[in-house]
């Protein structure tokens, strides 16, 4: 493995201020080349697209690039490459247009391990039209969502199934290929909520069997948008609503207004600094796919140091318990509230925030209640001095 973590800390001002962030899963820290490159397209001769004169040239390269540097990411079409102003919104505006053809009858199946913005676009709309919502359920004593737990409830009158690739809250990773075959068996559409896996590992759409594969860049050291893939003829087959002049052309048909140039800017530095982390060769997105191998690895590596240090923390009662998750812990230690550890840590320089991170069904069926838990996951940044003040700092407030 020839992941080399300091050369990225080296690329990232924030941490200079001398923060251990385990905050990552709400957002990563920005490296200087994306702010470096968000900056120059900021300061650069923009207007709306085209290819009459050097502004519109600039405006349509950024889209463009943008598109084609998130294919390489995901492993998908470019054509099929949607920009919107997060995550969410862009969930709710699919959830939106499917549903124009929902009715009574009609099953929509959501889980508990999920984001609220991968449960209540679905759940609005399929009351709305008349559908039931049918409900997967994971095992809180294990954080496991097994196939059979999503595929009992697909049938005939699925129109969607709609879950996570990886758990924001505990990081349980679902097996995406085996629910895909039986959602696609039963004529059903996949929607993959990609935001958290996105980050840790590599990505490929087709392989995974998402129809719409949905993620975030701002937690993989880009800037605050959100993105979808899914494949052209796919998205042909939709009407969004929109504005009358726009364009019915695919996948512009999906994006609202102007897109935030600088930010596009953004999404390709970044990319292109993630097919860094491990200096392989080829093309991008085989440089890609080495280096989130690499990082998978290194983060494993980290989180089982991490995991070792949390079990020998006294009281403490972990949630994240799957076997395949990501580098993600959610925690409370017995008789003391997380809002006082996290202010502990605070005091100590580490940042471990505590809530129900917007996955709220998710909380409540750990038991949790609208509460949560402190949680803490790696980021391609995180080191073992990091870990290192972590744990000494909850091993002080358990104590206290």
């Amino acid at each position: 493995m020839s992941y080399d973590v300091q050369r990225l800390r080296a690329q990232v001002p924030a941490l200079q201020e001398g923060m251990a962030h385990f905050d990552g899963p709400g957002g990563t820290q920005i490296p200087e080349p994306v702010a470096a490159a968000m900056a120059a397209a900021l300061r650069s001769a923009v207007s709306n697209r085209g290819r009459g004169n050097a502004a519109e040239r600039r405006a349509d390269d950024l889209v463009t690039g943008a598109r084609s540097a998130m294919a390489d990411l995901l492993g998908a079409d470019p054509r099929g490459i949607v920009f919107g102003r997060s995550m969410t919104q862009i969930t709710f505006d699919i959830a939106r247009t499917l549903a124009q053809d929902w009715g009574p009858g009609d099953d929509i199946v959501v889980t508990r391990l999920d984001h609220d913005a991968d449960v209540r676009p679905w759940v609005i709309h399929a009351t709305r039209a008349g559908a039931t919502v049918r409900w997967a359920e994971f095992d809180p004593a294990t954080g496991e969502l097994t196939p059979d737990d999503v595929l009992r409830h697909v049938g005939p009158r699925t129109r969607i199934v709609a879950m996570t690739g990886a758990s924001n809250f505990i990081g349980t990773r679902p097996d995406l290929a085996a629910i895909a075959h039986g959602v696609h068996e039963a004529g059903a559409l996949f929607y993959v909520d990609g935001v958290h896996l996105t980050a840790h590992a590599p990505v490929d759409v087709t392989a995974i069997g998402a129809d719409f594969y949905a993620c975030s860049p701002y937690k993989f050291l880009g800037p605050h948008l959100g993105v979808l893939a899914a494949s052209p003829a796919l998205l042909d087959k939709f009407t969004p609503d929109k504005l009358l002049p726009a364009t019915d052309a695919v996948p512009e048909r999906f994006e609202l207004g102007t897109l935030p140039y600088e930010l596009l800017a953004g999404v390709t530095a970044a990319v292109d600094l993630l097919a860094d982390l491990d200096p392989a060769g080829g093309s991008r997105r085989e440089r890609l796919l080495a280096s989130m191998t690499s990082l998978e690895a290194y983060e494993d590596t980290l989180h089982a140091r991490l995991r070792e240090g949390l079990e020998s923390i006294p009281g403490i009662r972990l949630y994240s318990n799957a076997r395949h998750r990501t580098p993600t812990e959610t925690f409370t230690i017995d008789g003391i509230d997380s809002a006082d550890i996290t202010d502990y840590l605070a005091e100590r320089g580490v940042n471990a925030p505590h809530g129900n991170f917007y996955a709220l069904e998710c909380s409540r069926w750990l038991g949790l209640g609208d509460e949560g838990g402190v949680r803490v996951g790696l980021a391609p940044y995180s080191d073992d001095s990091d870990v290192d003040r972590l744990l000494q700092g909850l091993r002080e407030v358990s104590t206290r």
